[in-house]
């Protein structure tokens, strides 16, 4: 990660300066040019045909402006998810004991109305759920902080494109901002097909000689996006009686997996023709896809 942000100093350095830059996809240039002796010299060879040749793999610069919300975003999902670890670990440590479950403990007001370390009898296991609540207290007050910094600073950047986000039902603020700011400009994606490929929406097809030998490359591509759209199309479906009807024609054909894998594509189709055209979601028209253009 460091290497990463190394590249993106020395870019902007660049275009402060005027000065051409270039960024190679690591993972592709590796593919492209591996060789059995490897130096800096060697490296910059192989470097200068690939671009004087036009196969040079480029990865794409994020916007300098954009970037430190975009890592203030990250920095706060993470925050969210080991906040979900310690409640999940109350949760286990009732079932690892035999003990009644409390229901949910999410919300801090249900916690201070039960004693929830004293429902464990041993004194030991207490101190541990006891520390586990406390970080978790913690945690509460800056989440509930950095996402009022970021709302207000997603307004400065594109607010047109956050508000086109929250039209599709059950997208909230932090699934548009994590959209928002992974995507960065939706112009560097010519087609939706590839849009749907970095989010991790679709596989590539392994072929040879007409047969189908499975797929390949399932975790390259923007992790963040693949999570915003698998809560997206869960949260779509909560409580929308047409998605739900729409969601067990699939389930019927394709199985809970599958089903919920084609909505989170769909989805992510959506995205990019909303982010393009600058308009809203239309549900009727995402609900109307037939089943051979859904998959």
């Amino acid at each position: 990660m460091e290497c990463i942000y190394c590249w993106y100093w020395l870019a902007d350095l660049c275009q402060q300066e005027g000065i051409d830059f270039v960024l190679g996809h690591a993972l592709y240039m590796r593919a492209i040019h591996g060789v059995k002796t490897k130096n800096d010299r060697v490296d910059s060879l192989k470097i200068a045909r690939l671009i004087r040749g036009g196969n040079f793999p480029l990865a794409y610069v994020y916007p300098a402006q954009m970037r430190p919300t975009r890592d203030l975003m990250r920095r706060r999902n993470h925050f969210v998810r080991k906040r979900a670890e310690l409640l999940a670990h109350i949760q286990n440590t009732m079932t690892q004991y035999n003990l009644e479950s409390l229901g949910s403990l999410s919300r801090s007001d249900r916690r201070r109305d039960k004693d929830i370390p004293g429902h464990f009898p041993d004194l030991v296991v207490r101190r541990i759920v006891q520390t586990d609540l406390q970080l978790i207290d913690s945690y509460d007050p800056i989440i509930k902080e950095l996402d009022k910094k970021i709302l207000s600073l997603a307004t400065d950047h594109d607010q047109t494109s956050f508000h086109l986000l929250k039209s599709i039902k059950g997208v909230g603020d932090v699934l548009a901002l994590t959209i928002l700011y992974e995507v960065g400009q939706i112009n560097r994606f010519s087609t939706r097909g590839e849009f749907c490929s970095y989010a991790r929406l679709v596989k590539a097809q392994k072929q040879s000689a007409g047969k189908n030998y499975g797929t390949s490359g399932a975790r390259i591509g923007n992790a963040h996006l693949r999570w915003a759209f698998s809560e997206a199309s869960l949260l779509y479906i909560r409580g929308n009686q047409k998605a739900r009807k729409y969601y067990h024609r699939l389930v019927s054909r394709h199985g809970k997996s599958k089903a919920l894998t084609i909505i989170a594509k769909r989805l992510g189709t959506a995205v990019y023709y909303m982010l393009k055209r600058r308009e809203p979601f239309h549900e009727q028209k995402f609900l109307n896809m037939n089943m051979k253009q859904a998959i």
